[in-house]
């Protein structure tokens, strides 16, 4: 096999950037005057061309990374409590010729290439591209279209650089950079005040993470004496479990921020509001992986800090139950995926938790595909009907021959059944999360809790996918206004959707192949026993659902959660809490402030204007003009002087 050079990571994190850059500045021109709101076709073809192009060229250098570290230096499958990635070999090191002093730990700008990163590379480029070729049909009469395809380019570069990052401080760059894409892609329709409320709340809430992360890394790096991944890996075994504690409890903070875990969870489904391909970028394969991945990464950091192990197994606990019954009392297709994601990515918290850094990346990866797939098929939906609700579907099945059996797979994966990628990949999780019960990583509590809500989970994942897929492609069709002209008089007219144009469709066939057949890389993983009881439970919580809705198709099956449903589709009001102990005093505070404000500063600008206006007022009287009152006053002024002369004298 062709050995890739130390330049390869270079060109693959550059050429999402060089496009982000070219999109920006290249797909605009001044002298080519366009009506406001109008589509530049010259520049939407540019764009399109710009933003593929790279991406598709860093995609084929990533699998050529990939091939050849999996080739030398695969990852070993090891037991709960040992690291299986970061135990491997960095294969290619690329050191740019020069470090950041800083004047005490210095900075090394570089990338590297081991099966972590390597994998991790193949999954986001893929993903980008796939999600750029999408956007070309999706975002086609959208005029802001070149700088959106930009932001993903950007988005693109930035993910590439954490997972290859050599230095956590570099790592640091790309983390942040994102949070910045996610605003602006979030908030991309802000003329909708929803649009532009969603992209800064995503965005305080993931800096508040990111304060606690930095710290952490600050912490991390120099307890070890350096900030290289490489030594920091090799020595934070060694390093005082104080410090490991303190150092992974602040980085767990910023990692519940970036990939939506609780308590810093409730900007995800808010996300939404964005344009549909980028929940699939942001929700599979860059933001929310982006927190899991940086636990594997510094997980021999993570394994002696048991308190830290324990929190993140209460943290998947929570996360994962309860999403997932958020996830089933949603009308919003989209927002049943968020709280899915949240579900997921609460499985790979669990995981890792669990001891097992292998069995969370192997589900980071499966999830990726699948839920790319479900996010794009879901645009194909409320594309052809106009709607995000569930309840203005139905259906579909017979005009969608092919998002139909692509989503089917998607959900399918997302509930763990065979022989999709999900079915291997959740029940390794599985299996490990059991596992840990032995008390060898965590403690009995914590691994009890989380193996009873992982299994609790795997009913109601059933339960909510079986909901979505018979919803919106069963039963009898309730899609309106789908822009079609009105039919004649007396002429019955049912319409079922329309299929997506083929670059939606394209992505979609694409994704749906690893979303079914990746899960038979990891069949090494696959405990039979485990796997037997996790679809058992997962077909009862399907079954659940799929009775309630024969029952009555037209009413909505998540009335068998019965009174939890309002606080469910609600979320549990964890929004509500926060804007009551947090949202509210801030606002009262800053209404006192601005009183005072008011008040006392602009008081005393007001006054001294006022006090300036009296004394010229005063002076003015003096200064009229008038020579005859001078002339009077220096005589009267004489006078008194000669008076004053003659009695004191």
């Amino acid at each position: 096999m062709i050995a890739p050079g130390a330049w390869t990571p270079v060109a693959v994190v550059l050429l999402p950037f060089l496009a982000a850059a070219a999109g920006l500045l290249l797909t605009r021109r001044p002298w080519r005057a366009t009506p406001p709101g109008a589509v530049d076709r010259h520049a939407y073809w540019r764009a399109s061309l710009i933003a593929t192009l790279p991406t598709a060229i860093s995609m084929v250098l990533a699998v050529w990374l990939f091939a050849y570290v999996w080739h030398y230096a695969p990852p070993a499958v090891t037991p709960p409590g040992a690291s299986a990635w970061n135990d491997r070999t960095c294969v290619i090191t690329a050191t740019l010729p020069f470090t950041v002093d800083t004047g005490g730990i210095p900075i090394t700008v570089g990338l590297r290439v081991d099966p972590l990163a390597a994998l991790l590379a193949v999954l986001v480029t893929v993903v980008a591209l796939a999600v750029q070729i999408y956007s070309v049909g999706y975002m086609r009469d959208e005029p802001r279209y070149p700088s959106y395809s930009a932001f993903i380019s950007l988005f693109t570069s930035a993910m590439l650089l954490v997972v290859h990052a050599g230095d956590l401080l570099i790592l640091y760059v790309g983390w942040e950079v994102m949070g910045l894409c996610s605003y602006l892609l979030i908030g991309h329709w802000w003329e909708d005040r929803a649009n532009s409320r969603a992209a800064v709340k995503a965005f305080l809430v993931t800096r508040l993470g990111d304060v606690g992360f930095l710290f952490g890394l600050f912490t991390l790096g120099v307890a070890a004496g350096s900030f290289r991944v490489d030594e920091v890996i090799a020595r934070a075994p060694y390093l005082p479990t104080p410090v490991l504690v303190a150092a992974t409890m602040l980085i767990l903070l910023g990692v519940a921020g970036k990939s939506a875990q609780a308590p810093l969870h409730t900007w995800l489904p808010d996300a939404m509001a964005g344009p549909t391909p980028i929940s699939a970028l942001i929700h599979a394969a860059t933001m929310v992986a982006a927190g899991i991945f940086v636990v594997a990464r510094l997980f021999p950091a993570f394994l002696p800090a048991r308190p830290t192990l324990d929190l993140l197994a209460v943290i998947a606990s929570l996360g994962m139950l309860g999403a997932a019954l958020a996830a089933l009392a949603q009308d919003d297709l989209k927002r049943v995926l968020a709280y899915s994601t949240i579900s997921q990515l609460a499985y790979m918290a669990g995981g890792l938790a669990a001891g097992s850094d292998l069995t969370a990346i192997f589900h980071l990866v499966t999830h990726g595909a699948f839920k790319a797939l479900l996010f794009l098929c879901a645009g194909a939906v409320i594309h052809a009907v106009g709607s995000n609700l569930m309840s203005d579907m139905g259906g579909l099945r017979r005009s969608m021959t092919i998002t139909f059996p692509a989503m089917t797979i998607g959900l399918a994966a997302l509930a763990g059944l065979p022989p999709t990628s999900g079915f291997f990949s959740k029940d390794a999780v599985l299996a490990a999360i059991e596992h840990s019960t032995g008390g060898h990583v965590l403690t009995d509590a914590a691994a009890w809790l989380l193996y009873g809500c992982a299994l609790l989970t795997v009913a109601v994942t059933g339960a909510y996918a079986t909901r979505l897929w018979l919803r919106t492609f069963f039963g009898a069709s309730r899609v309106h206004n789908v822009g079609l002209p009105e039919p004649e008089p007396g002429v019955a007219h049912v319409y079922d959707g329309r299929e997506a144009p083929p670059s939606m469709l394209l992505p979609i066939g694409a994704l749906a192949v690893p979303a079914l057949l990746l899960g038979f890389g990891g069949t090494e993983l696959l405990e039979w026993p485990s796997a037997v009881t996790s679809v058992l439970v997962a077909l009862l919580g399907a079954g659940v659902v799929y009775a309630a809705w024969r029952a009555d198709p037209a009413a909505d099956p998540a009335r068998v959660l019965g009174p939890l449903r309002a606080p469910c589709e609600a979320a549990f009001h964890v929004d509500a809490v926060y804007r009551r102990l947090f949202v509210t005093p801030v606002l009262w505070l800053a209404g006192v402030v601005a009183r005072a404000d008011d008040t006392v500063v602009d008081g005393a600008v007001r006054g001294s204007g006022r006090l300036t206006l009296a004394a010229s007022g005063a002076l003015r009287r003096v200064q009229t003009g008038n020579a005859q009152l001078y002339l009077t006053g220096v005589l009267t002024g004489v006078l008194i002087l000669v008076v004053a002369a003659v009695v004191l004298g």
